[in-house]
């Protein structure tokens, strides 16, 4: 009994399998996880220390390099980068691929507490690795006409809450607003004729308030606790609280010397939104959570939070990443759709048989539903490459579909019953079949080999591919046979391809004598792409048009965030007036991730109306010339949210980024300005294209008043810097002594000098410190006081000194602008002795990108090759069918030539995929051949048999292939731009391979079986 035989007697059992696998398949599809890009490892840790205010260079010597060279020598790091602000640093470290990400963290959390005691006593020190649950899915801005402090206390005790309670959900964090605490502001003159320092108060107060277990006591057969409790419980009990006695015996209390007040901590962030002052609430999910079904939980948490809230203040999200993802699947939903009624179009168009082209189409959606099981089995998300891929493999899983039924057609104008066609048809291709299923599949080995974001995104892409086309080959040899025996009664004559023949059949006569002629053709084909492919512009990931983008900017050095917030009013306004903008939500003195920042710099996310007219590119064009405008002294960059969480996470954000090394910090100042101002000329107004949002790189800190203790004086009184430091610390930024419990939280209580005394430098000179023998004398006793305008902040890179300048792009590839920028800079730029010059950033990931995939494609060749060696055992078919998909990369580059879209990492992997597709139809045309020279025939009659044969499958398989991703080479939608250049690539590349399998191919075949 055949196979087909064993299959048709058990055909009950496998029509209710395929029924049962395609209901699991759509179950699967609506309950996976769906998120915008894969589930990404990336290989960073990040470490932010912050003490004090140190100055750049003493935090560098004291913090910064103790960590470089503890962290330096951790398992697996490839990379480590640091800079250093006044009073922070930020070391970033990069490791190889392949890394336990998970047991690097620990190492890097073990050599810190290491290095610890070496650190500042004070150091507080965050240890973080870098996901994608490090960023948000979903935010939203809290507004409303009424206290900072309870905005604040809304977003921590109601809101936040509410959003920890859903499913999915990773961290929250709430930024702005006002943090309550109670403060005790002291009168310098009280102090003073008591010969009180703040010290002294803090001391006191530390000591009279307290909440103490003293110990347990049996009693009355219970072990009763004892507890010492002289906790204050409202602000007057504070109030009354003694600091010291006088000497005739009166008690002096706090109110006598302070005053106590509802107060806030002092702000280093604000928060805006078209509203005014917000307070902003940022959720992430958690890894493996589903993107929409986050942020749509959390909308209706915040939703079911509105009866509750008090009047006037409102709750509504500014950035929803769901919306994105929504949209984005949707538009590569109908893509698949699409793609699916061109595809049974062209079958219906060349076999002339309904039921027949429903049969094929009707492949396709079983495949992919059968495709969304093995997904859900495997752990994978819905995201727009595993979607993407499916849309992809539209064209490919028909193909095994229209090869079968084509042939059971052939079979059928023979006169044979449909049973006995489908039988015969399908046994008589199976074998060409499974060969071009594992051609195609094989291509795909070499990307397991890729590693960083692209191999990730990548492979996801060919999971998917590989899947769908592996169950097509099971659906095009079982089901569909079976089910051609059921509906098919008859087929009518070829009339849609039959007026083709003649010309064809006289082509490859002509060839066939004349194999030259094919020399010639291939010859032009190769200087075609020769030609292209400098003409072709490079990039590393398609920009998709997100709906939404990130506005960074950065206030003069040592801006105080009061000035900052003035000039931003600026920007707002501007944000206001743009039709396009629907909402936005400006941070000041923080950014999106784990940055150290200083108050003059921040972000704004901005929400673009849905349907907005203008695209998100021309939008931003327009507000960076408003912006520059109205307030040049700000420097300003845009860029979209996904790319800059992608850019975040490999730590290269920046398209542009020119690294320069040098231990001579003024040098690299110097120079870092001057390429700064070079490449920002590289910029055509009129076409919007070249270079934008350059910056040098040297950033510098605020300002600051040095207190210069003399050792020898201060000896004489016998108190040490840190009794100095801890005085005035505590008049300045304040000492929280205690804290009360209100409600069920603690309230920070915090001893602090007045405004007018910490803005006023007489009145800090004046500050009183006390001695070893219990005597006062003022600072100015023992320091002098210096005025600092600022320093420049210091970036290591590898252990070396360096500053990145950098610049984003407007209408110019990568490739193009790198090209001109090497050009400018090697013209006009001479560095001095010890400086070197390298180029980071996005381009050295394209760079390494390129690499990698250049050397998959090599080995995809090489697979394609071996595997048509082992199925027709000879060289001639191999050498004739890789030559023709090797020549078909011209197409490639001519497809993206015309279409002015740029050579890519997607546009490469289309590259890749190509030469499986063409090798498909090779198979197809040669396999044919071999059956007629077996039957008997000459070379020349076998050509043409198989020309005549062939030509319909291969013409179908081509078309259909090229319009089922017609619709994600035209890129209608948000998300669909991702894969554009893919599409767009395979449709160029089969376009030149549709020639070279029915002409080239069985021309080089006839060259080399007869060389004569």
């Amino acid at each position: 009994m055949t196979v087909f035989g064993f299959l048709r007697r058990h055909e009950a059992v496998v029509w209710l399998a395929t029924v049962a696998l395609v209901a699991m398949g759509v179950a699967s599809a609506l309950s996976m996880p769906s998120a915008i890009y894969p589930e990404v490892e990336f290989p960073r840790v990040v470490v932010v220390a912050r003490t004090g205010g140190a100055p750049p260079d003493v935090f560098l010597t004291a913090v910064t390099r103790p960590l470089e060279q503890a962290l330096t020598t951790v398992l697996g790091v490839q990379r480590i980068r640091s800079k250093t602000i006044r009073g922070a640093t930020e070391v970033s470290l990069q490791f190889s691929p392949g890394t336990d990400m998970w047991r690097a963290l620990q190492l890097v959390e073990s050599r810190t507490n290491e290095v610890r005691g070496a650190l500042p006593p004070r150091a507080e020190i965050i240890v973080e690795r870098v996901t994608t649950g490090s960023f948000p899915v979903l935010t939203f801005n809290v507004s409303g006409a009424t206290d900072p402090r309870e905005l604040r206390e809304l977003a921590e005790r109601v809101v936040r809450p509410a959003l920890a309670n859903v499913p999915g959900v990773g961290r929250i964090e709430v930024v702005g607003g006002d943090v309550r605490e109670v403060e005790v502001v002291l009168d310098p003159e009280a102090l003073t004729s008591l010969h009180l320092t703040p010290n002294d108060v803090a001391q006191r107060l530390r000591s009279a308030m307290g909440l103490v277990a003293v110990g347990r006591v049996d009693r009355d057969r219970q072990l009763v606790t004892l507890i010492s409790d002289a906790e204050p419980k409202t602000l007057s009990d504070i109030r009354e609280l003694p600091i010291v006695t006088t000497p005739t015996g009166g008690i002096v209390t706090l109110q006598s010397i302070a005053e106590v007040v509802e107060g806030s901590e002092d702000r280093t962030v604000r928060v805006g939104g078209p509203l005014g002052e917000t307070v902003g609430l940022s959720v992430a999910r958690l890894p493996g959570a589903s993107t929409t079904e986050v942020v749509d939980r959390a909308i209706l948490a915040v939703k079911a939070l509105e009866p509750s809230l008090p009047p006037g203040v409102t709750i509504r999200p500014v950035y929803d990443q769901a919306s994105l993802v929504h949209e984005s699947m949707s538009n590569v939903r109908d893509a698949i759709l699409l793609g699916i009624l061109l595809c049974a179009g062209v079958i219906a168009f060349f076999l002339r048989n309904v039921r027949i082209g429903a049969i094929a189409a009707a492949s396709v959606p079983v495949t992919l539903a059968i495709g969304f099981s093995i997904m859900r089995l495997c752990n994978q998300t819905l995201n727009l490459m595993s979607l993407g891929g499916m849309a992809v493999a539209i064209g490919l899983v028909v193909d095994d579909a229209i090869v079968v039924v084509e042939a059971i057609s052939r079979h059928l104008d023979a006169g044979e019953p449909p049973g006995r066609a489908a039988e015969t048809g399908t046994l008589e291709l199976a074998p060409a079949v499974i060969g071009t299923t594992l051609t195609t599949v094989v291509v795909f080995l070499p990307l397991a080999l890729l590693q960083g974001v692209v191999g990730d995104f990548f492979r996801a892409l060919a999971f998917t591919v590989t899947s769908a086309v592996l169950v097509s080959l099971a659906v095009a040899l079982v089901l569909v046979p079976l089910a051609a025996r059921r509906v098919l009664p008859s087929a009518p004559p070829e009339r849609a391809v039959r007026r083709f023949l003649p010309a064809y059949d006289a082509m490859i006569r002509r060839l066939a004598k004349h194999p030259g002629v094919a020399a010639i053709a291939l010859l032009a084909l190769c200087l075609g792409g020769a030609v292209a492919a400098p003409r072709v512009g490079q990039g590393f990931l398609p920009t998709m048009d997100e709906g939404a983008f990130v506005l960074d900017y950065w206030a003069p050095p040592g801006a105080s965030l009061r000035e900052t917030d003035r000039m931003l009013h600026q920007v707002e306004e501007r944000l206001l007036k743009t039709q396009e903008v629907e909402s936005y939500s400006r941070r000041t003195g923080l950014e999106m991730g784990l940055f150290v920042t200083e108050p003059n710099r921040g972000d704004y996310a901005v929400k673009l109306k849905p349907g907005h007219k203008r695209s998100t590119a021309d939008v931003i064009s327009d507000l960076r010339k408003e912006i520059a405008t109205a307030e040049p002294a700000l420097e300003i960059e845009f860029v979209g949210i996904v790319s800059d969480v992608i850019g975040d996470l490999e730590g290269s954000p920046e398209p542009i980024e020119i690294k320069l090394f040098s231990e001579d910090a003024n040098a690299l100042q110097a120079k870092a300005e001057e390429i700064e101002s070079i490449i920002a000329k590289l910029h055509d107004e009129t076409k919007k294209s070249g270079v934008v949002d350059t910056k040098s790189g040297v950033g510098f800190s605020g300002p600051a008043i040095t207190f210069n203790i003399d050792p020898q004086r201060a000896a004489r009184f016998g108190v040490n810097a840190t009794d100095v430091a801890n005085t005035v610390t505590t008049a300045m930024s304040g000492d929280a002594a205690s804290a009360i419990l209100q409600q069920d939280r603690l309230i920070t209580v915090r001893v602090i000098f007045p405004a007018e005394v910490r803005t006023s430098l007489d009145k800090v000179r004046a500050l009183q410190v006390r001695s070893a023998t219990g005597a006062l004398f003022r600072l100015d006793q023992i320091a002098s006081i210096d005025y600092d305008k600022g320093q420049t902040e210091i970036g290591r890179d590898g252990l070396r000194q360096s500053v990145a300048v950098t610049g984003r792009l407007e209408g110019k590839d990568l490739g193009t602008a790198i090209a001109e920028i090497k050009t400018t800079l090697a013209k006009e730029v001479k560095l001095p002795p010890g400086m070197t010059m390298e180029y980071g950033g996005v381009y050295e990931e394209q760079q390494a990108s390129f690499r990698q995939l250049a050397i998959s494609l090599v080995l995809a060749v090489v697979l394609v090759f071996l595997t048509l060696l082992v199925e027709f055992r000879s060289f001639a078919h191999p050498v004739a069918i890789v030559t023709g998909a090797v020549l078909a990369l011209g197409g490639v580059l001519l497809g993206l030539f015309i279409t002015n879209t740029t050579l890519n990492v997607v546009s490469l992997m289309g590259m890749i995929m190509i030469v499986g597709i063409v090798a498909k139809n090779g198979i197809l045309m040669l396999d044919a051949v071999e059956d007629h020279l077996a039957a008997g025939d000459t070379l020349r009659q076998a050509l043409l048999r198989s020309g005549r044969r062939r030509f319909r499958p291969v013409l179908m398989t081509s078309l259909a292939a090229m319009l089922g991703m017609l619709p994600l080479a035209l890129a209608f939608g948000a998300g669909s731009e991702l894969l554009q250049p893919l599409a767009i690539a395979v449709i160029g590349g089969l376009t030149v391979a549709l020639l070279l399998s029915l002409i080239v191919t069985p021309a080089v075949y006839a060259l080399l079986r007869n060389p004569r």
